[in-house]
């Protein structure tokens, strides 16, 4: 078993008690809830009369289902318009913080914490959304979890666990110019499979992730999901510190020194026990993209769609549903596939470093005539500072369209759906089948550079071609 690293710190400070069948209750420090996976946890409480345990360590956000061409209320849908009422009357009657649209701090839930400074180091963080994983960046250990214990930690502020396992996954020298953590992360996912993470915590360290700013970090604690580990986790820095300091929530003078002095302390040890490492060369990565029906079916944008004879016998099956499913044809190229749609956004892919760097792309260029493209900012606040940079103006003026904060196409809840069997070329997370809201549509998960690239010349396109 694992031993002394940043993990077993927290979940050890954490643990209020083991329980029978050899799991543990946990403590929550933070608990972060949206108006999807929370109304039956609310009626679960009203049923037994319960009241929320700590309503101060709860805090909401609307995302899911919100739309993101018209906020104005109510809602032309009228079930997103019920689920932000009942979010609405539940937090007004639980007195929880609640960051609702025009607040100024509304947006996707793992996009607002962190720049809310509630998220921080040490912490166990959790959440009704499998993405809460993102907040791991900041050397906290962050769950996704399901209703009923979003009801737990409601009533009780803790949640029962079975103790994971710890990996390693080093990632040596630097990724190289057009390269980012999108392309790392899908990278990794591809070599190690999206199963290979079940049962464990994933540790990403070494050169390649102490280069990376925050915001990539948490792009690649975010799809450690889809690795199927349970959470994914950096330790902090002092890059995690600089972040932090002086946002809204963030401990202020003494608080920040003491808290400074803690985090500090928050990291696994140089002589950590893994349960096991696994180490990455990030300088051989290349833009990777997504070809398949699962984020482990990448290549990288030189490579061609793997030949099933070359896939280990346990992914051939999922592989001959892939190539039926998303017209390709084993052995060819990705590279020039053509896109109908272009979606940068979500809580991967939806903060202001990654419109900075898709703006920096399509600068005085246009969308290419056969595509459909669109821009998501992650939070009001990304929306606000994009828009002090001129950002919106640049993918405006280039034939994108300019939405509200929310989730859109990421999971299709809302308005925001292909069409068909439209090929997309996302900035999100997922590119399981009808993923994004139609039940033939076809996503390829890629940077968002790579997604910007795409939308000016039609087809998947190498982004070094554009630098």
């Amino acid at each position: 078993m694992s031993k002394d690293t940043l993990f077993d710190k927290v979940w050890d400070l954490h643990k209020v008690s083991s329980l029978p069948g050899g799991s543990d209750q946990i403590f929550i420090g933070l608990h972060l809830i949206h108006e999807v996976t929370s109304p039956q946890a609310f009626g679960a409480l009203k049923d037994k009369n319960l009241k929320v345990k700590f309503p101060s360590r709860t805090v909401a956000t609307v995302d899911h289902i919100v739309p993101t061409d018209n906020q104005s209320r109510p809602f032309k849908d009228n079930l997103a318009e019920q689920m932000i009422e009942t979010l609405e009357k539940n937090c007004l009657e639980h007195k929880i913080e609640f960051f609702n649209i025009g607040s100024g701090n509304q947006g996707i839930v793992h996009v607002v914490a962190p720049e809310l400074g509630l998220t921080q180091p040490g912490m166990t963080i959790a959440c009704g959304d499998s993405h809460t994983s993102t907040h791991g960046a900041f050397g906290s250990i962050a769950f996704g979890i399901g209703t009923s214990q979003v009801r737990d930690v409601l009533a009780t502020q803790t949640i029962a666990m079975n103790k994971l396992k710890v990996r390693q996954i080093w990632c040596e020298n630097k990724l190289s110019n057009g390269v980012y953590a999108k392309d790392l992360v899908l990278h990794i996912i591809n070599k190690l499979g999206v199963k290979a993470g079940v049962g464990f915590a994933y540790e990403f360290a070494g050169p390649a992730i102490n280069s990376l700013s925050m915001e990539e970090r948490m792009t690649i604690c975010n799809m450690s999901i889809e690795g199927g580990a349970r959470c994914g986790y950096i330790n902090p820095d002092e890059k995690t510190f600089s972040y932090i300091k002086n946002k809204l929530c963030a401990p202020k003078n003494e608080n920040w020194d003491e808290a400074l002095l803690w985090w500090k302390s928050l990291k696994s040890d140089a002589n950590s026990i893994y349960d096991d490492v696994t180490k990455i060369d990030a300088s051989k990565v290349e833009p990777t993209v997504t070809w398949g029906i699962t984020p482990g079916q990448s290549v990288g944008i030189n490579q061609k769609i793997p030949l099933l004879e070359e896939l280990p016998p346990d992914d051939q099956f999922v592989a001959e549903e892939a190539y039926e499913y998303m017209g390709f044809k084993q052995g060819q190229s990705i590279k020039d596939t053509p896109i109908d749609v272009c979606f940068i956004g979500s809580c991967t892919n939806g903060r202001i470093s990654d419109l900075r760097v898709a703006a920096k792309v399509i600068k005085n260029k246009k969308v290419s005539q056969n595509v459909k493209a669109f821009v998501v900012p992650g939070s009001e606040k990304v929306a606000k500072e994009a828009k002090i940079e001129g950002l919106d103006k640049i993918f405006l003026d280039a034939g994108f369209q300019w939405r509200e904060p929310g989730c859109s196409m990421c999971l299709a809840m809302n308005s925001d759906k292909l069409i068909g069997n439209q090929v997309s070329a996302s900035s999100s997370n997922r590119n399981f089948k009808g993923r994004q809201g139609s039940p033939t549509g076809r996503t390829l998960l890629m940077s968002p550079a790579m997604v910007a690239a795409a939308a000016i010349s039609g087809k998947v396109t190498d982004i070094r071609d554009f630098m």
